[in-house]
């Protein structure tokens, strides 16, 4: 499947004490793009339905992005799930064309009305594994 991708701009506010951007804005960043490509490919009655949360991040830390910075942000599902999770890879890609940042994320689906983990259904999971 390919990858989907959004663009990252550095501001000034994502910069810590080295000049670069801070990890607590990666996170945001890995979580926000995750979030989009549900968004973008699931259909409405699941969006409704189910919502997902993060039970592990799993980050390489690889190269410094600096405030101006654009970053290339590509996430995708690698493999069905295992029960009610699934693992969300994320790529961070400069305008160099390196990797600043790698990580496979856990996440995991929720009932939206009952609250309770559920087993990912076949027809969730299908679009990001086609």
């Amino acid at each position: 499947m390919t990858p989907f991708a959004m663009r990252f701009t550095a501001l000034p506010e994502h910069i810590d004490e080295l000049g670069h951007v801070n990890n607590a804005v990666w996170v945001r960043w890995i979580q926000d793009i995750a979030v989009a490509h549900w968004r973008a490919v699931a259909p409405p009655e699941h969006a409704e339905a189910y919502v997902w949360v993060v039970t592990r991040h799993e980050i390489d830390y690889r190269g410094n992005v600096a405030a101006g910075d654009v970053v290339t942000g590509e996430t995708w599902v690698g493999a069905a799930p295992r029960g009610a999770r699934f693992d969300r890879h994320v790529r961070f890609t400069g305008g160099d064309g390196r990797v600043k940042v790698e990580a496979r994320t856990t996440w995991a689906i929720l009932d939206r009305a009952s609250g309770r983990l559920v087993r990912v259904p076949k027809e969730v999971a299908a679009p990001f594994l086609g």
